[in-house]
C-alpha cells in the first residue's frame, strides 16, 4: 500500500485535492472533503496504473507539509 501526503483545499464550490511528490499532475475535486480524497486516491491509483511505478519519484520523501500565507508587492 503506497502512502503519500495529500492537500485538501476548501473553496467555495467545493473541495480539489492533490498528491505531493508523484512525478505528473495528479487532482481530485468534489463536493466534499470525503468526495475530494476519495477522487483523489483513485485518480492516484490510475495514474501509477497507466505510467508504471516511474510515477512514483518520491526521493526524497516529502516529510512535513507547511501552508504559508505572505504578502507579495506587486505592481498597480
Amino acid at each position: 500500500m503506497l502512502t503519500c501526503k495529500i492537500v485538501v483545499e476548501k473553496h467555495t464550490d467545493g473541495y480539489v485535492a492533490y498528491p505531493l511528490g508523484l512525478k505528473g499532475v495528479v487532482i481530485g475535486q468534489g463536493d466534499s472533503y470525503e468526495d475530494a480524497l476519495a477522487d483523489v486516491k483513485s485518480a492516484i491509483k490510475f495514474h501509477i496504473e497507466t505510467f508504471g511505478k516511474e510515477a512514483l519519484d518520491m526521493e526524497p520523501p516529502v516529510v512535513e507539509a507547511f501552508i504559508a500565507e505572505a504578502g507579495v508587492e506587486t505592481e498597480d
